[in-house]
């Protein structure tokens, strides 16, 4: 946005400013929320503090850099307010799972590490934060975030001490932290319709069986290594001497792999389905839906456990979910593959549709990131990144309102510029 537009809806940004950041208890503070937020979106190359506060009329640097850093305001109620705004705004289909990463240099910024860095496609400096989102075809916003603490910084009290990580925070894996946002926008009272996530979460065995516990149901991206059992599969109890524990029973067939089950069931089998029109047409492809039985390791041990808890025993029945495949043209097998525990008379054709529908979350991170810079803050403190990832999410809040609002779609919409086209998903 230009200052021109920026002056525009000031009236709209006063009013979201008052109610999202209604927790923030003094006045001064709330009005550096407001200014901190046309920073954000005012049309600009780097989005850090020194640079935001050069272009806006009424930028203090140093007060902004209080603001972000130093300041004790709770960016939780803030967060919660945005999404309660935002959950019923959007109509969400499902919330998307994802985790984004931002390269650092040094080792001070709050959570960095050498680790895999999506940004740059392999191992680098860089922080990674999980994010949780509403989204639907035409919209979608952040609801909730977590920074990820390496390992390393578990027991670094020196650095854990620089950068204020409270007392209690420690190393959780990318998959726990993404259930704990999801547990407190339940506290929020806010539920998703469905979760949906890619495999760097949905390969995990405990990560679906903990969706499933709450009551979540899930569209998950899988690789092609699973292994299945046939949903018509029956386990076989072995033989058994009479004495000593009985033997659980066994399914007599080895599983497969996801892949070679869905090659088995031949190229004939899948149908085509279109989920969305793209920046160049319909996107189409060819799809199979099947019931199966995870049957990795882990996902017997997680079913005994449950059945244990529940009935005191065991039948050796693996839990049925389905498996969608999918087959593009001109390939020699089917390329990718997901897991939904959604109802059997769910259409392939909407659990395509849901499985497609992350392509919101890469249009958000391009947003947040190169549009909105949250990327570009350049504290190190706990605090001081949660401040800014909740500044932007907000921001991002505001846009998204203004692009649903009515006439939205007029050449004067506000904008931040930063759309590509989409890649194909």
């Amino acid at each position: 946005m230009d200052s021109h537009e920026v002056n525009r809806v000031r009236a709209s940004l006063a009013l979201f400013v008052a109610d999202v950041f209604a927790s923030v208890p003094r006045k001064d503070q709330r009005a550096k929320g407001d200014c901190y937020l046309r920073g954000l979106m005012m049309d600009g190359r780097r989005k850090s503090i020194q640079a935001m506060a050069s272009r806006l009329p009424d930028g203090n640097e140093q007060n902004l850099q209080q603001f972000v850093n130093q300041s004790t305001w709770d960016p939780v109620p803030v967060r919660r307010r945005i999404a309660e705004r935002m959950v019923p705004r959007i109509g969400p289909a499902a919330w998307a799972v994802d985790d984004v990463s931002f390269p650092k240099d040094g080792r001070m910024s709050v959570g960095v590490a050498h680790q895999y860095c999506g940004a740059l496609g392999k191992q680098a400096n860089c922080q990674v934060a999980v994010s949780v989102h509403a989204v639907s075809d035409v919209a979608s916003c952040p609801l909730n975030w977590r920074l990820f603490l390496p390992r390393e910084w578990a027991d670094d009290a020196v650095r854990r001490r620089r950068t204020g990580v409270p007392e209690g925070v420690g190393h959780r894996e990318k998959w726990r932290l993404a259930l704990d946002a999801l547990d407190e926008l339940a506290t929020w009272q806010l539920v998703p319709p469905v979760v949906v996530a890619d495999a760097g979460y949905g390969q995990n065995a405990d990560f679906r069986a903990d969706l499933a516990e709450r009551g979540h149901t899930y569209v998950v991206g899988i690789r092609a290594d699973i292994t299945v059992q046939p949903h018509e599969a029956v386990p076989a109890a072995p033989a058994w001497s009479g004495t000593g524990r009985r033997p659980a029973p066994r399914y007599r067939q080895p599983a497969v792999t996801v892949a070679e089950l869905a090659t088995a069931a031949g190229r004939e089998a899948f149908s085509e389905v279109t989920w969305r029109e793209g920046s160049r047409g319909p996107m189409t492809s060819r799809f199979l839906t099947v019931r199966v039985r995870p049957a990795g390791e882990r996902s017997r041990r997680l079913a005994q456990a449950a059945a244990v808890a529940g009935h005191g025993w065991w039948d050796g029945v693996l839990p049925e979910v389905r498996l969608l495949a999918e087959w593009p043209d001109g390939q020699d097998g089917p390329t990718r593959f997901w897991l939904s525990d959604l109802p059997d008379d769910t259409p392939i054709a909407d659990l395509v549709r849901l499985a497609k529908i992350r392509w919101r979350i890469e249009h958000d991170y391009r947003e947040l990131k190169h549009g909105l810079g949250l990327d570009h803050f350049e504290g190190r403190s706990w605090p001081g990144w949660h401040h800014h990832a909740t500044l932007v999410t907000a921001a991002h809040a505001f846009l998204t309102e203004q692009r649903l609002a009515p006439k939205a779609d007029t050449p004067a919409s506000p904008s931040t510029r930063s759309s590509t086209p989409s890649r194909t998903c």
